[in-house]
């Protein structure tokens, strides 16, 4: 489990293609002796498995994961080149502080930005939502988007609104200050809203 508090901002140092899965070396700020073989690690809110750790000399850490076929389908995992930056997050530890929402890393879909508004110190996005998933999203709920806890400003049929502070659209903090019109993100829906759902349904 996870909280969709961005811990670090790593980077696609490679992808190898082996049959049908993608691993995918990622260079991270973290501790390597505080990282387990079989840890999960949260991608961009994917939540990946880490299979070999390889400590740096100038105290960064690559670590490899393996994308299978259902992530590579379902996914933006598929299309990451080396370069490209990526919100990563640890697992949570009992006693850890649940600051944002509690965030599963299984991405339900993928959401596309139609707008970009930047109101001087924030920034308004806008999505548009795949209509299967867009009824579980409320106007002031939680949506994981690229593995961050947000809070939904508003909901218009499929699209919704995020307004993003200054130090969450810091380069160090987490990617969504090169975000842009056209970008697709993970998107991972409120679990609570699933629950309220079902019992709706079954009643």
């Amino acid at each position: 489990m996870f909280t969709g508090i961005i811990t670090d901002v790593g980077k696609v140092a490679a992808v190898e293609r082996r049959n049908d899965v993608n691993k995918i070396t990622i260079d991270s700020r973290y501790d390597a002796a505080s990282i387990a073989i079989g840890a999960s690690i949260a991608c961009a809110g994917v939540c990946l498995t880490v299979i070999s750790i390889d400590p740096q000399p100038n105290g960064r850490t690559f670590f490899d994961v393996e994308a299978a076929p259902e992530t590579l389908a379902l996914t933006e995992v598929g299309n990451w080149q080396a370069g490209e930056t990526i919100n990563l997050e640890r697992a949570l530890k009992l006693g850890d502080e649940l600051g944002g929402h509690m965030v599963s890393g299984h991405v339900d879909g993928l959401a596309t930005i139609v707008n970009r508004e930047d109101l001087g110190e924030t920034t308004r996005f806008v999505f548009e939502a795949p209509r299967s998933l867009a009824r579980f999203i409320a106007t002031k709920g939680s949506v994981a988007l690229d593995g961050t806890s947000l809070t939904v400003n508003w909901v218009e049929g499929n699209q919704f609104s995020v307004l993003l502070i200054p130090h969450t659209l810091s380069p160090d903090v987490t990617t969504w200050g090169a975000r842009k019109i056209g970008d697709r993100v993970h998107l991972e829906v409120d679990q609570m809203a699933r629950y309220v759902a079902r019992l709706t349904e079954a009643a």
